[in-house]
């Protein structure tokens, strides 16, 4: 374990780094109030709804992150469909809206992009939005990662780090040929499923049908179903552990870096994107960074270096590594009450208490389905968060390996089963 001491004050800095803290979460909140003023001014948009989905719906987001948006158009209480040309003219109508209301910088509008997308940053933040229309499969997919999340809380601090490690090696790009944010969970979703012994089932003993084909009809009874398949599957799985796995991040971190050498090893749909010019940039970012991790000369400086981006580096460097006490090699958090809030419903109730004592009710942005806020609890390798059905769990099946056929679906409407 001493072997890994360094790295695990480091790992422990760089997510007190990148996690979001309150403020994030009420810019985000801010940033979506905004929005939803600017479409109610316009007139083919009435009635829709603004809806956060991706990192920030699945509580994997950094306080750098992008915040991913879904105007999701009136059909009563019916999933509405809107086909490509109908999104292309609405995210039209809100470019113009936009520019016109002021307040935006850096529109882009990507109208011939396989789901059409409105790219905005509000002037006031260096926050970047990603806005479409009816994207309710990037919603249910972002909810399923928050549900893998609760199994085990190491799973989100290994996002996060993963997702700080391939942007300081600029692997985490879509745009120039490497990886987007959800083929890097899938990675770390394998690496979690094939430990000795195994931190995550498989996917589909979570939810073994096609999440796509089940968003039909009424939507709170078609995500109702979905989401209580899933809790009661995560629940049997964890009532299934017998022998837990106790690796710290760090060592997860270094053994999900020895494990995953070959992207292109990995299922079509999980690096879609990924070009073959950036293939030796990628086989070399994990390699160099295991290497500099298992030296013998491991030290501060080089660690960080491996791990975060420069203006992450200056941060840290300024701040002296806490020596706290470390429970298997993961740091004792602070108490919940005393960090940010760890849920977007959690804040989201927050944030209306504060618009009720300045202007009275505020009107609900998200789903009914949405979790119940409740305090965050960095488990132990032997408890994780509890639900109310998180309590009667079975045996997993051998190591996953996702199917186009069915199952979860990705950012671009391809399914992870």
């Amino acid at each position: 374990m001493g072997a890994y001491r360094t790295l695990d004050f480091v790992i422990n800095d760089i997510l007190m780094a990148v996690k979001p803290q309150q403020q994030d979460w009420v810019t985000r909140f801010h940033i979506i109030d905004e929005l939803r003023k600017v479409i109610e001014s316009v007139e083919s948009l009435r009635g829709a709804t603004v809806e956060p989905f991706g990192s920030f719906v699945s509580n994997l987001f950094t306080r750098q992150g992008d915040l991913d948006i879904s105007v999701q158009l009136p059909n009563g209480s019916y999933i509405s469909a809107a086909g490509k040309k109908l999104k292309q003219t609405l995210l039209g109508d809100l470019l113009k809206a936009l520019r016109q209301t002021g307040g935006w910088r850096r529109l882009q509008f990507i109208a011939h992009a396989r789901v059409p997308i409105l790219k905005i940053e509000s002037k006031y933040t260096s926050i970047s939005c990603d806005i479409s229309i009816d994207n309710l499969h990037g919603y249910i997919k972002s909810k399923f990662l928050f549900w893998i999340s609760e199994i085990d809380g190491r799973f989100r601090e290994m996002i996060l780090l993963v997702k700080e490690w391939a942007k300081c090696h600029d692997i985490n790009n879509p745009k120039t040929g490497s990886f987007n944010s959800f083929a890097l969970c899938l990675l770390v979703i394998f690496h979690f499923q094939t430990c000795a012994p195994a931190i995550l089932p498989p996917l589909r003993d979570i939810y073994p049908c096609s999440a796509v084909d089940d968003l039909q009809g009424v939507r709170a009874d078609a995500e109702r179903r979905i989401a209580e398949t899933c809790a009661a599957n995560i629940a049997r799985f964890k009532s299934s552990i017998s022998r837990p796995n106790r690796s710290s991040l760090s060592e997860l971190f270094i053994s999900f870096l020895a494990k995953i050498e070959d992207p292109f090893e990995q299922p079509e749909n999980t690096a879609r994107a990924v070009s073959a010019r950036q293939l030796k940039r990628i086989s070399e970012a994990f390699e160099v960074t295991h290497h500099r991790l298992t030296s013998y000369s491991q030290n501060q400086p080089a660690v960080l270096a491996a791990l975060v981006r420069p203006h992450e580096v200056q941060f840290l460097t300024r701040t002296p590594v806490r020596n706290g006490n470390y429970n298997g090699g993961r740091p004792n958090m602070t108490p919940w009450n005393q960090r940010a809030l760890n849920s977007p419903s959690q804040m989201q109730h927050q944030h209306r208490r504060m618009k009720n004592n300045r202007q009275g009710p505020a009107q609900s942005f998200t789903h009914n389905s949405a979790v119940p806020p409740k305090p965050h609890q960095h488990p132990s390798n032997d408890s994780t968060p509890q639900t109310p059905s998180e309590q009667h769990q079975n045996k997993p099946r051998q190591m996953w390996k996702p199917r186009s056929s069915s199952g979860i679906v990705d950012g671009e409407g391809c399914q992870v089963g």
